[in-house]
């Protein structure tokens, strides 16, 4: 269960307390150091699939955990940078309401023994909820640079996507439990 790409996110989720914590007292320093504190959380989402696959580290534990350390992850930022009023409430409501969702549709999903799985809508809105957080995070201009303009339209893509990604997630298990199971009668 405690393997290398289960510890990883682990790890993922040990960040979370930090970056809330650091974002809980924001300046240009704090949110510097809760930027790179994402990003290697967020690094940790990549290596810990690759290591799990490359070396026969695949585990139930790992497959419920790792979706979970992404929700939390992204879930907390969200809730932080709209407490901060550097985010809409109702974005993070949207994106916060489809991880929900989706996850009681996953196992409603299970009940009548089908899986569903992420597909590539899932991993793109991932990553570019976590691309869009970036910016959001570092907040402060540095260089001449204000990132929040990108991160805004970066989080406004990725709710376009986390819609998209709900949607589909919701129409696949109608086709394989709503209707499949209207078919057979």
């Amino acid at each position: 269960m405690f393997n290398l790409a289960n510890n990883l996110t682990l790890a993922r989720i040990a960040a979370v307390p930090i970056l809330v914590i650091l974002l809980y007292f924001p300046g240009r320093i704090t949110c510097l150091v809760a930027l790179l504190f994402f990003i290697a959380a967020s690094v940790t989402d990549i290596m810990d699939g690759m290591v799990a696959r490359h070396r026969n580290l695949v585990t139930t534990f790992g497959k419920f955990l790792d979706p979970l350390a992404d929700k939390l992850l992204v879930s907390s930022l969200l809730i932080m940078l709209t407490k901060l009023g550097w985010v809409e409430a109702w974005v993070a409501v949207i994106i916060i309401g489809r991880e929900i969702a989706v996850t009681g549709l996953r196992a409603m999903a299970i009940d009548h023994g089908v899986v569903i799985a992420a597909d590539r809508f899932g991993k793109l809105k991932t990553i570019l909820q976590m691309l869009a957080l970036c910016p959001l995070v570092l907040h402060y201009p540095w260089f001449g640079f204000d990132p929040v303009p990108l991160g805004n339209i970066l989080l406004y893509l990725a709710v376009v996507l986390t819609l998209v990604s709900g949607g589909n997630y919701f129409y696949g298990f109608g086709k394989k439990v709503i209707w499949a199971k209207d078919a057979s009668h």
